[in-house]
């Protein structure tokens, strides 16, 4: 839980009261009642105590608390609903998006235009109104411009679409000058090819406009078995997506589950493994394709359908309550044999794993192909995403982050090398590691963009990318 501390600010008091009174949001500081709330994340791991925090309203309100930090030498971190908070900050100063929520549908271009506080729920409910839907994450409470600037990994049709990013029509964006910037791909396109997989390197989103898809209706769901046919399931997993349509998006999660209260009976604190699957065909191509992976083991929960896409939120049925969490990632070029028999090894039924999920994110179809407009999302190459996430604090999860890095190796010579921007660690921000996560032809780019809009490296706190100086 965060708490308050006293800090020496390095303002006059009497400026502090002149951004306050420019700002229509709050402006507070560690002395202040609701400082706290306003600061936190999502992720419990990740503490923000800045000097000072403004809870935004609009892009004007951005751009004067930009002006204050530059103003005073404080660095700026952004956060809307803080499930991908990177690293506690303990100074600078703090933009809250969360009040920056709107929708806007254009049914006739099939566009949304969003806020920067904006999440999915709120899209999908809208887009479903002219029967169009957007490319979401897992979980409707994820904000839809972080998600997208990460890349936007969607579990509905993210293999038959593409990624988030790639469908992205123009951004606004408060740099770090204070200026605000309405950029599209032929307008500061370098700009744009930045935001698009840079993140907040470049500034502070204030809204987007991105493009929807004719869908209304998906064949997806949840099979839940026991652990002890965890060979027998990921097998046939393997095989159903060595010959998937790109009309199915699925994943794989080994769960440890702990014996708490809001789990369902049948998983509580035991082992159990979920395949998520999101078919954009008839829902009797999609029994027909999963009917091996069904047959696979007696299945404890079968949640799999013909529901609403308003209804997406329940294919991996995401937690909803805020928790500490660390994670580790890889991208992989194969599900091959030795790949599976690694996993059982060190994540199946006879290993001590002591971390709570370990998935597999299948990859490739339209993720695989370039964009329309070019963008920073790169290791298209890659077939699936590696992800693993225990709960719990810094410092608590040692045996389970070392268990994880260990897995890492084990598959390391099936690994492409590079990761998934919305799955990056805390510990993953080394220049090392950030650089190779694009690439060096990316990131030489990456750095020629980041001198021209934020040469003194005011948006730091992240996954940093910096200047070329």
């Amino acid at each position: 839980m965060l708490t308050t501390r006293p800090t020496m600010n390095p303002f006059p008091a009497e400026e502090l009261a002149l951004l306050r009174q420019r700002v229509a949001g709050p402006v507070l500081t560690p002395a202040d009642h609701d400082y706290a709330i306003e600061c936190a994340t999502f992720n419990l791991a990740v503490a923000h105590q800045p000097q000072v925090v403004v809870g935004a309203t609009s892009a004007e309100d951005v751009a004067l608390a930009v002006g204050f930090a530059v103003a005073h030498g404080l660095a700026v971190t952004v956060v809307a609903t803080g499930h991908q908070a990177i690293m506690s900050v303990e100074d600078g100063l703090l933009i809250t998006t969360g009040r920056m929520i709107g929708v806007s549908i254009d049914p006739a271009r099939r566009t949304a235009r969003v806020g920067a506080g904006t999440c999915f729920q709120q899209v999908v409910d809208r887009a479903a109104e002219h029967g169009l839907a957007p490319l979401t994450g897992s979980s409707p409470l994820v904000g839809v411009v972080g998600f997208t600037l990460g890349g936007g990994l969607s579990p509905t049709m993210g293999r038959a679409k593409g990624w988030a990013a790639d469908h992205v029509t123009a951004l606004e964006v408060v740099t770090a000058n204070g200026e605000q910037h309405r950029v599209t791909p032929d307008h500061k396109p370098d700009l744009y090819r930045g935001l698009l997989g840079g993140k907040s390197n470049f500034g502070v989103v204030t809204a987007m406009e991105f493009g929807l898809f004719a869908v209304n209706r998906l064949y997806a769901g949840g099979l839940f078995f026991s652990g002890e046919h965890a060979g027998d399931v990921l097998g046939a997993y393997a095989k159903l997506t060595a010959r998937a349509p790109d009309e199915l998006t699925s994943s794989i999660s080994f769960l440890r589950l702990p014996p708490l209260p809001f789990v369902p009976e049948p998983l509580r604190g035991t082992f159990t493994v979920h395949v998520r699957l999101s078919f954009l065909g008839r829902a009797g191509a999609g029994e027909e394709l999963i009917g091996p992976l069904r047959a696979a083991a007696p299945v404890l929960i079968d949640t799999i359908g013909d529901m609403p896409y308003s209804g997406f939120a329940a294919i991996h049925a995401d937690p909803v309550e805020p928790a500490p969490f660390l994670e580790r990632s890889a991208l992989l070029r194969e599900l091959s044999e030795p790949v599976v028999a690694n996993l059982l090894e060190l994540a199946g039924p006879t290993s001590e794993c002591p971390i709570e999920f370990v998935e597999l994110r299948h990859l490739g179809g339209a993720l695989g192909r370039a964009p329309k407009h070019p963008n920073s999302i790169g290791h298209r190459e890659a077939e699936f995403g590696f992800w693993m996430l225990s709960i719990a604090m810094p410092g608590q999860a040692d045996e389970r982050m070392h268990y994880a890095d260990q897995l890492l190796a084990r598959l390391a010579p099936w690994s492409t090398g590079g990761k998934y921007l919305n799955f990056m660690a805390t510990e993953d921000v080394s220049a090392e590691q950030v650089h190779a996560a694009y690439g060096d032809a990316t990131y030489a780019r990456l750095r020629t963009t980041k001198s021209a809009y934020d040469p003194h490296n005011l948006f730091r706190y992240n996954h940093n990318i910096p200047p070329e100086d």
